[in-house]
């Protein structure tokens, strides 16, 4: 998988490259060897052939400069007080192990090899500093080419991916869209395994948080706005205003929409994780509606396949999925001119998995999946008076009461973001105790009827009309008892 480097980093390497160094200065300063000198003005400022020609011939010289070996230390060590030496050999081995990939399979046998590059993600705070940027670029590089080499554990990669990962969440949680393209791009690098991928998902607060909030901006579903993704009601024109929402590039959404595909193929792990966490079947189904290029559309959808694919997500997952209309998306999906064979394919296949779910469903089972998922929206049963004259009774008493209970845990929330789903939970009461007074005590007794009357006095209108409606039902029941 092969990506065009950030532009702010190529942009940073590049002016480096061009800064002037006074190498001479630096070995009578003593901050590098004489021996050290000849080996990087061997390979500096020369054609690309003529590098790898050189390192090649003496790779285990070009190891010692930079890991250090019996005769000394490395050279980013003895260096470590000149900040413009650093930056510079940081670039040169970037530059070495892109122009002579062997170089990289020699630095991987050394004992430690990433010993002088992991002090130096913690060189600043500042997100900008090029020091641990650039030691990120060049560690990411280490350790994909580690991974294949030994794809199961490796005592020195499980103790710097985590640190790398670290630092990259850092500036994926910056507000330059630079930055967090250098975060996500090296993220992709290294996903390359089961091993890496579980890390991530083990560091998620740090990882996946903030390429959430990342897709949640783009999809124009910021803090304030929950109920866009379920209700899907931004439309690609106001996404487009508001930017692909926010301002999110299409480059980024595409670079971090890469890496969480590349998590979704450990889908048994994450699956559930990723939709009680960050929803993101809602999210997902928004960004569908708004892809502006195939390329994102086939890292949507793949991503969702991927999802669904385990067994074990199924019940979990398809409810989502139906509830916030994923089947009516990708039937608009089929009548674009779609060409990628693989969006195709995973189109078809995602489509037959949600159509084989929803013709089993009766009116019943959708309502109580829908309630299960934990965030209603306006869906045909709620306002249908045949539905509840059918069904009030089954919901109340079904699995012990499992509806009622669920019902009272999503009325029990704030809903600050999307109070639309407290007065759909207002108007089930109401249709609830209208069709089944005799259960009138047993809602009572799951806090359902404290509940609606606290929301009477809600500052949404829509929250106190149902919230009214359900108490009438309870007091026009009382005065009849």
């Amino acid at each position: 998988m092969s990506l065009d480097p950030p532009t702010y980093l190529n942009s940073l390497q590049n002016n480096i490259r061009a800064r002037p160094i006074p190498w001479e200065g630096a070995v009578r300063a003593g901050t590098i060897t004489d021996q050290d000198l000849k080996k990087i003005k061997a390979v500096d400022k020369v054609r690309r052939e003529q590098r790898r020609h050189t390192v090649e011939a003496d790779v285990g010289a070009y190891r010692s400069l930079l890991l250090g070996g019996d005769s000394g230390r490395s050279v980013l060590e003895s260096a470590s007080k000149r900040a413009d030496v650093v930056q510079y050999i940081l670039v040169l081995t970037g530059d070495l192990l892109n122009d002579a990939p062997s170089l990289a399979l020699a630095l991987l046998e050394h004992s430690d090899p990433y010993k002088p590059f992991l002090p130096l993600l913690t060189y600043s705070s500042n997100p900008e500093d090029p020091i641990p940027l650039l030691t990120s670029s060049v560690l990411a590089n280490l350790i994909s080419t580690a991974q294949p080499k030994s794809p199961k554990s490796n005592p020195q990669t499980d103790e710097a991916l985590p640190k790398l990962y670290k630092y990259l969440s850092g500036l994926t949680k910056s507000q330059d869209s630079g930055l967090q393209d250098i975060a996500v791009q090296e993220y992709s690098a290294v996903l390359r395994t089961k091993k890496s991928r579980e890390q991530f998902w083990d560091q998620r607060e740090e990882t996946i948080s903030p390429l959430m909030d990342i897709l949640r901006t783009a999809a124009g579903a910021g803090k304030d706005s929950d109920s866009t993704m379920w209700s899907g009601g931004v439309s690609i024109r106001s996404a487009t205003e508001a930017g692909l929402a926010g301002g999110v590039g299409l480059q980024l959404l595409y670079h971090v929409l890469l890496a969480l595909w590349q998590l979704s193929y450990e889908g048994a792990l994450v699956g559930k994780g990723l939709e009680d966490e960050y929803e993101i079947f809602p999210l997902y189904t928004q960004l569908l509606r708004l892809s502006p290029k195939e390329k994102t559309t086939r890292l949507l959808l793949s991503t969702i396949l991927n999802l669904l694919t385990p067994s074990s997500n199924r019940s979990k997952l398809l409810p989502v999925a139906v509830s916030v209309r994923l089947p009516n998306l990708l039937s608009n999906l089929k009548g674009r001119h779609l060409a990628d064979p693989d969006l195709l394919s995973d189109l078809q296949s995602v489509t037959e998995m949600l159509d084989e779910y929803t013709s089993s469903q009766t009116t019943f089972d959708e309502y109580a999946s829908e309630v299960l998922t934990g965030h209603l929206r306006w869906s045909p049963p709620h306002r249908d008076g045949n539905f509840w004259r059918e069904n009030a009774s089954k919901i109340i008493t079904d699995s012990k009461g499992e509806l009622p209970k669920k019902l009272s845990e999503i009325m029990g929330k704030s809903w600050d973001n999307d109070k639309q789903v407290l007065a759909i939970c207002c108007n089930d009461v109401a249709w609830l105790v209208k069709e089944c007074p005799e259960k009138r005590i047993d809602l009572e007794k799951l806090g359902l009827k404290s509940r609606v009357m606290e929301l009477m006095g809600e500052a949404n209108e829509e929250v106190r009309w149902e919230s009214l409606r359900a108490v009438g039902e309870w007091l026009r029941y009382s005065f009849d008892g």
